[in-house]
């Protein structure tokens, strides 16, 4: 696996008042932009290409970054009015190998998982999706799921994910199958929790979790977004 998308579209505006005209991936920590965490971190993995949907202020990811990052090609796709997470994600599809496994990150999460761990623990089980899992602290702020002792997830609840259950990381693999749903196309308005995701389960394809202790940091609000310069510039 050498392609990611990256969801960096979002308008931020929890994050307003710690990161004011910036969107959440070029919020600043250590004097370096988010992004520039997630890149290092899955570079390090061996992820090569990274397709980046972007939005607001687009503008500043494109021209901190250009065509390229350290020996990683960039590429681009603008939400021109915002489509929310499941439309940024069916844009940037549009730039993947339809043929090949990609990986789909937050851009305004870093989760710190094993690639090839996912990657093996996803082919074994023939996953359409594979999700990266953590135990939240938190009542209702992630996407809770109930999974088998194999894996395997039989239900998802956004945003009513239980402190101390398994939740939704959002560090996902994705296999070419996932992609051949054609109730969703490039351009629709859709979210991933809401729309994507459950009409994959409804349609039969395979989704699994695996859970990973690694550091989760999710800089959606301005508290985690302080505690973020900790964890990441120690």
């Amino acid at each position: 696996m050498t392609t990611a998308v990256i969801l960096a579209g979002g308008l931020g505006t929890r994050l307003r008042s710690a990161v004011p005209e910036l969107p959440k991936p070029m919020a600043p920590i250590g004097g370096r932009p988010f992004l520039e965490y997630q890149l290092d971190y899955w570079i390090k993995q061996g992820v090569s290409r990274f397709v980046l949907s972007v939005g607001y202020r687009h503008e500043v990811v494109i021209d901190h970054f250009g065509d390229s990052y350290k020996d990683a090609e960039l590429d681009y796709v603008i939400e021109a009015t915002p489509l929310g997470t499941g439309g940024g994600f069916l844009l940037a599809a549009e730039k993947v190998n339809k043929r090949e496994a990609f990986l789909l990150l937050n851009g305004d999460t870093y989760f710190a998982v094993d690639l090839n761990t996912l990657i093996e623990f996803a082919r074994t089980n023939h996953a359409s999706w594979c999700f990266s899992l953590f135990r939240t602290s938190e009542d209702g702020r992630y996407m809770g799921m109930d999974v088998t002792p194999r894996g395997q997830i039989t239900s998802l609840k956004s945003d009513a994910g239980q402190a101390g259950r398994l939740a939704n990381g959002g560090v996902y693999w994705v296999s070419p199958g996932a992609l051949l749903d054609e109730r969703f196309s490039a351009g629709d308005k859709v979210s991933l929790e809401d729309d994507i995701f459950p009409a994959a389960m409804v349609s039969g394809q395979r989704l699994f979790g695996l859970e990973f202790s690694g550091t989760f940091i999710d800089i959606g609000v301005p508290d985690d977004y302080y505690h973020a310069s900790v964890l990441l510039t120690q």
